[in-house]
């Protein structure tokens, strides 16, 4: 017995309407993309850092340059991972956007871990006198 077959009533696949989500290829083509161009700018921002204070002479002592102005580039690199996250959120592509998150994440983690370092290294290098107008109560600042 042959049954009539009766056409769609709604074909949502070639409308208007919004898809769900982006192309999953696409997706990660993107996510991977931007975590290597920021993992790209932070290897050459923190290279350059590391050179500053790099040299073969061995009779001449170079102290590296202070991490303040490589930290805020490296901030500025988590506030483009966030930019692109709200982007690829609004394109509804999960994959950048959680890719990008995770990267802003872990580039703010780093930039406050050598924020506290150099804020340890800018107190211990004048030897405690800054320190001293912070917390005059202090026992060395007598």
């Amino acid at each position: 017995m042959n049954l009539p077959v009766a056409p769609p009533a709604f074909d949502a696949t070639n409308g208007p309407r919004r898809r769900d989500h982006a192309d999953t290829g696409a997706d990660i083509g993107a996510g991977c993309g931007l975590v290597l161009l920021e993992l790209t700018a932070l290897a050459c921002d923190f290279g350059l850092w590391f050179l500053s204070g790099f040299n073969l002479d061995p009779d001449r002592t170079v102290k590296a340059d202070s991490l303040w102005g490589y930290l805020t580039a490296a901030a500025g690199v988590a506030a483009f991972a966030l930019v692109a996250a709200l982007v690829a959120a609004r394109a509804r592509a999960f994959v950048t956007v959680v890719s990008q998150i995770v990267m802003a994440v872990l580039i703010t983690v780093v930039v406050s871990a050598g924020a506290a370092a150099q804020a340890h290294d800018d107190t211990s290098a004048d030897h405690g006198t800054r320190a001293c107008h912070a917390v005059p109560a202090a026992p060395r600042c007598g």
